[in-house]
């Protein structure tokens, strides 16, 4: 590292902002406990195991040790959620400092967008084609889990945690080769009675079991810890109230209008073919957002969610630089997938589009150079990404077969001029009728997409230069024929890759379908 890095906290050394109306409300308590750690002195009580050679070049010989991880989720979070993202409404003041101090990335996508399918594909380091896992298939198969970033961190020494929604279906006993600490947290309800019988909501739950974690650890040792939060997932059981928050964002945002949202104008919707048009995404859109009073209502609990998600986790790092080890622990956030709040006459995940795909990514390393804080990556990164990282972060050898790629230099400012330009995108949950499976390639400028169920398989093709909001479909506009050949040849090139063509048989199913019980959308 550069010999002119500050011991200065790592979470809080941003400049003080002006008062905000809400900051009178208790989530922004948060604010005088992160002002406080400024005063709070460093220790150096880290592990003294080093790094492998080659690891974090330009590191001084001094910082070679091992850092500790947080690895915070979130779920159903689209990219453009976020205070540092510019949200004009949204309060995120915890992510937002972490970007500061740290590295955001504006182009990081999940390659598959479901919560379940893409948690695995976090673990692995490998696509939905290649792991197999996805709601009512069979368990992620045991030589997925060997692979896995926490097996391979706890044979190397590390203490491993995890806390919050799991949402991956293992063979038996495999948790326990993956953490030393699991506390896994069920999706619903949010509100959840205690042995002393009050209720508490998840996400508290979630940040007390990780603190909880973090004074049990050996100081010796590193520790990587996985905080997976159910917010912001809707409580699809309740259709009156679908997003629960937590007490204390109690009023939060009651004094705010929020505007229409972009990509809403019904001709939007209407373009689409009838398969799109039936889909989940319509009939979702009745739950949440088909009138202007739900529009609000469950937009404001949306943010009042992420606000208190937000929150919770500024206790877990209070508790970090309580224990002394904030100057070595390495902090990750991101979200499972995107979210449509009602874009293109849409909600929830599950297609091609940017709102479904996109997801917000920062993570912050204290040991970085001050010139590479608060720096914004562009390049494409992915959810497969994040565990080549903490594996590179901890100086473990990535398995054979990953692959993501470790983002580690570019969160030390050095960009690669031998960055990936393209990524393999898919959906292979089996919901007939209702969630269309889909495979497809997304480069800097292009978006291609094939549903191919259907019949003929139905193609889209975005130009992103042109079109950014993803508009219009060029795959039979004849000027951009030869792209089209081009990106279909290409997107079947990686879909042989990662696992060749889907079919039920390599991909089996071991429950039913419920899909009929839903109500069908609206006309």
């Amino acid at each position: 590292m550069q010999s002119d890095r500050k011991r200065s906290p790592f979470f809080l050394s941003l400049p003080r902002r002006k008062a905000l109306p809400l900051m009178n409300s208790k989530p922004f308590v948060l604010w005088a406990v992160i002002s406080a750690f400024s005063i709070l002195g460093m220790t150096d009580s880290v592990a003294k195991s080093k790094l492998h050679d080659g690891q974090l070049k330009g590191v001084s010989v001094a910082d070679q040790e091992r850092p500790n991880i947080i690895f915070f989720l979130s779920d159903d979070h689209r990219h453009d959620q976020l205070g540092c993202a510019g949200h004009p409404i949204l309060k995120t003041p915890t992510i937002d400092q972490l970007a500061a101090n740290g590295s955001r990335f504006t182009r990081a996508y999940v390659t598959t967008s479901i919560c379940a399918a893409s948690r695995a594909c976090i673990f692995t380091g490998l696509v939905e084609r290649t792991h197999g896992y996805t709601f009512r298939t069979l368990p992620l198969a045991q030589k997925f889990v060997n692979q896995s970033y926490p097996v391979l961190l706890k044979k190397s020494g590390y203490q491993t945690g995890f806390v919050g929604k799991f949402g991956v279906g293992v063979p038996r006993n495999a948790t326990s080769m993956m953490f030393d600490y699991f506390q896994p947290l069920g999706r619903g309800p949010y509100f959840k009675k205690q042995k002393d019988g009050s209720v508490r909501h998840v996400t508290e739950i979630a940040g007390d079991r990780a603190i909880d974690f973090l004074k049990s650890t050996d100081k010796s040792k590193p520790f990587c810890l996985q905080v997976s939060f159910n917010a912001a997932h809707a409580e699809d059981n309740d259709k009156k109230n679908h997003f629960p928050w937590p007490v204390a964002e109690n009023g939060l945002y009651d004094d705010v209008t929020i505007g229409k949202p972009r990509l809403s104008n019904p001709a939007i919707y209407e373009q689409h073919p009838d398969f799109l048009k039936n889909s989940f995404n319509r009939v979702r859109f009745f739950w949440r957002w088909d009138t202007p009073e739900k529009y609000q209502k469950n937009l404001r609990s949306y943010y009042r969610m992420l606000t208190g998600l937000d929150r919770v986790m500024g206790r877990v790092l209070a508790e970090v630089e309580k224990q002394g080890v904030a100057e070595n622990t390495v902090v990750i956030f991101s979200g499972d997938n995107g979210y449509y709040m009602a874009q293109r006459g849409f909600a929830g995940k599950w297609s091609h589009y940017d709102e479904s795909l996109r997801v917000p990514l920062v993570i912050a390393d204290p040991r970085v150079a001050t010139s590479a804080k608060g720096i914004v990556c562009k390049e494409i990164s992915l959810n497969i990404d994040i565990p080549a990282t903490i594996l590179d972060l901890a100086g473990v050898k990535s398995p054979p077969g990953i692959q993501g790629r470790p983002l580690t230099n570019l969160i030390q400012g050095k960009p690669s001029s031998k960055w990936r330009t393209d990524f393999f995108c898919e959906h292979l949950m089996h919901v007939p009728g209702k969630i269309p499976k889909w495979e497809g390639v997304h480069n800097q400028r292009y978006v291609y997409a094939r549903y191919f169920q259907q019949s003929p398989p139905y193609e889209y093709l975005h130009d992103l230069q042109r079109d950014p909001d993803q508009l219009f479909n060029l795959a039979e506009d004849p000027a951009y024929s030869n792209t089209l050949k081009n990106l279909s040849a290409r997107c079947d090139e990686l879909r042989d890759l990662y696992g060749g063509v889907y079919s039920l048989e390599k991909y089996p199913i071991s429950q039913p379908n419920k899909a009929a019980k839903n109500r069908p959308a609206k006309k």
